[in-house]
């Protein structure tokens, strides 16, 4: 097995999956002043030092997803952000991409830049302790989207970025969203998820990307937000499924959902779900933002100084999650 393969399964193997908590600094400020923190860089670290230093760490999640300001911070303890999820048994990740902008020649959609420079930026990640990385494109469904040029641009982009993280021995998460913002069916979910990941797979073998040693971070197939008439959980997890089976080559070692605006509760039953109905040899697990860190963070508000009881209620969701991830969650268990 190659050194990347090697780095996937440790992150997503025995039901661990993914702490995204790269939220950019505008995003993390939005979370922040939601819940009436001030959003310092002092106050963006004690969260995310919180949760990464929780025993439930260990024990459930395989890798943290970090963003340029976070990564190159140094802990209470005085050690270096990297060296605290490491020594918790967890691999230390990079967000790379520089966020989404205008897609020229079709204004009502984005494409992902962060492409210039970024080999040598891979390098200092590199040296920094990163061993994975993540690049996000962004579609939205309407009747005219997501275009060919969205479909195609996109794609070729997160071929060309995930050829470059391999070059510099890190694993590349490959994450093309379908947003779930709309009025639109899951069968148009299904339709459109279908054909960008179809495109995205077109273009890593076409750029060389070792199909083994990267992870795939796609929604699921749900129903548009705006939506009147909803499939049940089970409807999702039966369509996530075909359709990755239809879209996704059998070398890829596993997929880790994005939670995408669902609610923890919504995150959770789903992937357990997805388990349940699993018949194929891909792991399927979570790579979730929100999803892990809302109730705790809702807690920590109140005092930042209950270290305790933040990490209690983190530990509490990265269990419910690697359950599911496991197919053994249940309704129960939540209390």
């Amino acid at each position: 097995m190659s050194e990347l393969n090697n780095i996937a399964l440790k992150i997503l193997n025995n039901g661990k999956g993914i702490l995204a908590a790269d939220e950019s600094t505008t995003t993390m400020t939005k979370r922040l002043e939601s819940v009436k923190v001030q959003s310092t860089a002092k106050n963006r670290l004690l969260f995310r030092e919180t949760l990464f230093s929780a025993s439930g760490m260990t024990e459930y999640i395989g890798g943290v997803i970090l963003y340029d300001e976070t990564i190159k911070q140094i802990t209470s303890k005085k050690n270096k952000i990297p060296e605290l999820i490491s020594a918790m048994g967890s691999t230390p990740g990079i967000k790379v991409d520089t966020g989404a902008k205008v897609l020229a020649g079709s204004t009502n959609e984005k494409i992902t830049e962060g492409l210039d420079g970024l080999r040598e930026r891979l390098k200092e990640y590199y040296k920094l302790g990163a061993k994975f990385t993540k690049w996000r494109g962004v579609y939205n469904i309407s009747k005219e989207h997501p275009s060919k040029l969205s479909i195609q641009s996109n794609a070729h982009a997160l071929a060309r970025y995930s050829a470059l993280v391999q070059e510099c021995n890190m694993v590349p998460i490959v994450e093309p969203e379908v947003l779930m913002d709309g009025d639109h069916s899951a069968k148009e979910c299904y339709e459109k998820t279908s054909e960008v990941i179809k495109k995205c797979f077109e273009e890593l073998i076409l750029h060389k990307v070792d199909l083994k040693g990267i992870i795939l971070k796609p929604n699921m197939i749900l129903d548009g937000n705006k939506c009147k008439n909803k499939i049940s959980n089970e409807e999702v997890a039966k369509l996530t499924l075909k359709c990755l089976k239809a879209s996704v080559p059998s070398e890829v070692p596993g997929i880790a959902f994005l939670s995408g605006g669902q609610s923890e509760i919504e995150a959770t039953e789903n992937l357990n779900l997805i388990n349940k109905y699993n018949d194929t040899n891909f792991i399927m697990s979570y790579s979730y933002g929100r999803a892990l860190q809302q109730s705790a963070l809702k807690l920590w508000s109140q005092d930042t100084k209950n270290v305790e009881g933040t990490q209690k209620i983190f530990n509490q969701r990265a269990k419910m999650n690697s359950l599911a991830a496991q197919g053994k969650w249940s309704k129960e268990l939540e209390n």
